[in-house]
């Protein structure tokens, strides 16, 4: 099976239509000049060495080696086998809460995207460690389940808005428990869960669920994201208002971050304007002991954009011969 490792090139194909259909109108034009010159037929006669045809078969050619060119920058590539890959480090899974409070703009341009772009760069720091995503407002969802496909990663994180997650509210004990069971069977001893959330917890206890974490050798940070002033919440058509009619006020609870992190055996962090707290927590990560995974990758890809290139060369070399008159002697002459 044919695939390629960089199929916006392919996009390219779609000039070689207009190439040859600016190349017809070309023709035509030079036709009505020749026409308007004098009589077709004597103009003609006056050029016997010039070839009718030979102009379609080069620029079909030039077509023909630019298809190939462009099939040759999308690098295609067939075959890949399954191998086993071994890696030593950590699993960290990052707790996202993605209720409708982090649509607050205490942070530009809000809480979410401002935690998105944090958890991207952290992405960009790890090295074989393995990263799950757990997404949580009134209930929690395994956005994306442990592994060491940062670019999967990245992919997963970029969808994720309020609407990922139906039940509105803040349970942050439920998405710990959640993460708690994502880890992967390898896993015993570096393990951690980074809880990012404003704090306003309604639904559970955050604190026992970060204790029970602590009990099975898990680690609970937690980034408290907003201010203490608070902010009003964004909404379609002006901002969140309660059922009397008033503005909603969203504010960093950090008394529940502290005590979830305290009982996770963690630490808590205020989320700031430049360093979001990632990376201390990063730091933290690597004075633990590296556990080794095991996994199966696919690698190994035969690489076939050479041939491809080749033949693109070959062609334009082709076209490049045949010129654009009649050949002075035929082939075979009586």
């Amino acid at each position: 099976m044919l695939m390629f490792a960089d199929s916006r090139f392919l996009y390219l194909l779609l000039l070689i239509p207009v190439v040859l259909l600016g190349y017809a109108v070309l023709r035509q034009l030079r036709r009505r000049r020749v026409k308007a010159f004098g009589d077709p037929a004597l103009t003609e006669a006056l050029m016997p060495s010039r070839s009718r045809s030979k102009g379609w078969v080069r620029i079909s050619l030039w077509c023909l080696a630019f298809a190939f060119f462009v099939i040759g920058l999308a690098r295609p590539r067939t075959g890949a086998r399954l191998s086993e890959h071994t890696a030593k480090g950590a699993e960290i899974i990052v707790a996202l809460d993605v209720s409708n409070s982090m649509l607050a703009q205490d942070y530009s341009p809000n809480r979410l995207e401002r935690a998105k772009l944090a958890i991207s760069r952290l992405t960009d720091r790890l090295q074989e460690d393995r990263i799950g995503l757990v997404i949580f407002a009134g209930t929690s969802f395994v956005q994306l389940p442990v592994t060491t496909d940062y670019v999967s990663a990245k992919m997963f994180l970029g969808s994720i808005d309020t609407g990922s997650i139906p039940v509105q509210g803040t349970a942050i004990g439920d998405a710990i428990n959640l993460s708690i069971k994502s880890f992967s069977a390898q896993s015993e001893k570096s393990r951690v869960i980074v809880v990012i959330s404003d704090g306003e917890n309604h639904e559970d206890d955050p604190v026992a669920a970060a204790k029970q974490a602590a009990e099975l050798g898990i680690k609970v940070y937690t980034i408290g994201v907003g201010s203490a002033e608070g902010q009003p919440i964004p909404v379609e058509g002006g901002l969140m208002r309660d059922k009397d009619g008033e503005i909603v006020v969203t504010r960093l609870d950090e008394d529940t971050l502290r005590a979830i992190a305290k009982a996770g055996g963690g630490a808590y962090i205020h989320a700031g304007g430049e360093e979001f707290g990632l990376n201390p927590i990063v730091d933290d990560i690597r004075k633990m002991e590296d556990e080794e995974f095991g996994s199966i990758v696919f690698e190994e890809y035969d690489e076939q954009f050479m041939y491809f290139l080749g033949i693109a060369l070959l062609l334009l070399v082709i076209e490049m011969l045949i010129g654009e008159r009649k050949p002075r002697r035929k082939l075979f002459e009586v």
